[in-house]
């Protein structure tokens, strides 16, 4: 790599990151939070395609220089830095330049678990030596893409805003003395306050790292599979809200480092009990401000005040006065915009092979129908309280930064196109369809999804601009040829001996 201090071409979007004077006061207090915190070392993260955490650890007295130079890596990072099964990588050739990762310092946090340890996010740009825009925003960088989708909604729909809470659900399993998966830690029982007790040194941990890493913890409960653990977080701005979930991921791979055990977000590890899904809560407001949470701390914090920071107030435009069920006019257009995309939006919440056995598992209120309703959780989109929509098509495994630009790109649609999204659907969607009722099915495969998402140019153009697509589709399209490729124990269970 160049040793030598970068020169930045005038007027690239990567000169003017770093010129901004506002980060640049930033830069400085986070040199003098290091200092007070003894950190030695920073993670420069940022995420990739598939929402991987990816990045280069930087001994913390450079973090002046190379806050304003940026880390370098191969371009592939973004994508997982892999090969598809035919040996090409994936997005990016071996003679690609490096991505520049410049961090945004608000982001900057101590690792509650090795305090020597910082980590900041990062935003990606294409390098400043490129034949082609040079320094600018690299396209394929879900995280920066989110923050540039939503400023631009907020300037095209005069300061709506939007603002997204999450329920990841996961499970805490066991892991036998050869590593492997070694069955669940508890009993499938829903609400079981005695399951969650025998978990509640892990839950207790994982609560205490949130905390320090700004993460607001409202509520948690044992779920209906073994080891099943939902902990929800306060709801705020998506890309804050991306952060924290892909943060919630990270502490929960560490406590089970800590505990001999595997956290697992993959979507459905066990047939006929519940999947890992990761609801949407999301509703569009006007106006409210960002609040200072400190989350009990006292005196210095061990992370920037932006990252205890959370917006309240100001008017939730899909409520109505009277405070009715019935959203107002725009949140029944957006809900319109939902319905059109889903099968587009669906690709991305449910992004893999195996998203497909939760939709697949009928009993287990899998949202496989393109329907909307009130408190009604046999459809996609639920209106879960008055001035709330609750997206069910996505699961724990989502790309969270993905999935906000999508859904956002979604709302503008139904927002500009005044879109109507019928009338709700208040019976079990099962028995609707039993009366007469004819309701579209989301995709089935991930091959399904992909061309969905391939043939809807708003949401492909919109949420996965230019390089981003590429790459994702690549990647995709690589996992679903892989999945058919393979011979599996079912393969051998159904054919082996097999008599035509």
């Amino acid at each position: 790599m160049n040793q030598h201090s970068p020169i930045d071409t005038p007027n690239t979007e990567l000169a003017k990151y770093v010129a901004d004077e506002a980060r640049r006061a930033l830069v400085a207090r986070v040199g003098e939070k290091i200092r007070k915190l003894g950190i030695e070392h920073v993670y420069f993260q940022f995420v990739s395609v598939t929402g991987r955490v990816m990045g280069k650890s930087v001994p913390a007295a450079h973090w002046a220089a190379i806050a304003n130079k940026g880390v370098q890596l191969w371009y592939g990072a973004i994508a997982d830095v892999c090969a598809d099964r035919r040996g090409n990588y994936i997005g990016y050739g071996s003679n690609a330049a490096e991505l520049v990762a410049l961090p945004d310092p608000e982001t900057f946090c101590q690792l509650p678990w090795n305090p020597r340890i910082g980590r900041v996010f990062c935003t990606v740009f294409r390098h400043r030596e490129e034949e082609v825009n040079p320094g600018g925003f690299l396209t394929s960088d879900a995280r920066g893409n989110l923050r540039r989708i939503h400023d631009k909604f907020k300037r095209d729909h005069g300061g709506l805003h939007l603002r997204i809470g999450c329920e990841p659900e996961m499970m805490w399993l066991k892991r036998g003395p050869d590593g492997k998966f070694a069955g669940g830690t508890t009993k499938p029982f829903a609400y079981h306050i005695d399951q969650f007790e025998q978990l509640s040194h892990v839950i207790l941990k994982v609560n205490d790292y949130a905390r320090a890493m700004g993460l607001d913890m409202i509520q948690s409960d044992h779920e209906d599979a073994p080891g099943q653990v939902e902990l929800n977080i306060t709801f705020d701005d998506p890309l804050r809200n991306a952060d924290r979930l892909t943060t919630y991921r990270q502490i929960c791979a560490q406590v089970a480092r800590e505990n001999n055990l595997i956290a697992t977000f993959m979507t459905k590890p066990f047939m006929g009990m519940s999947a890992n899904g990761c609801h949407h809560n999301v509703s569009l407001w006007t106006g409210g401000e960002d609040i200072l949470n400190p989350l009990g701390h006292d005196g210095e914090l061990p992370g920037m005040e932006e990252l205890f920071t959370y917006r309240k107030g100001g008017k939730n435009e899909f409520l109505r006065d009277d405070g009715h069920w019935m959203p107002p006019e725009t949140g029944l257009h957006a809900i319109g915009g939902m319905l059109r995309h889903l099968p587009a939006l669906t690709c991305i919440g449910a992004s893999t092979v195996n998203s497909y056995r939760r939709l697949a598992d009928l009993g287990f209120w899998a949202p496989v129908y393109a329907d909307w309703g009130f408190q009604n959780r046999t459809v996609a989109v639920r209106v879960s309280a008055p001035g709330r929509l609750e997206y069910r098509a996505v699961d724990s495994l989502v790309n969270p930064y993905l999935m906000a630009g999508a859904l956002l790109v979604a709302f503008d649609d139904g927002l500009v196109g005044r879109i109507d999204p019928g009338t709700p659907e208040q019976r079990n969607i099962y028995e609707a369809m039993e009366a007469g009722k004819i309701v579209h099915r989301i995709p089935s495969d991930l091959r399904e999804a992909l061309d969905a998402l391939e043939k809807d140019r708003v949401i492909a153009d919109g949420a996965l601009p230019d390089e981003m697509m590429r790459c994702f589709m690549h990647l995709k399209r690589d996992e679903w040829e892989r999945f058919i490729a393979t011979v599996t124990e079912w393969d051998f269970d159904r054919y082996l001996e097999f008599l035509p």
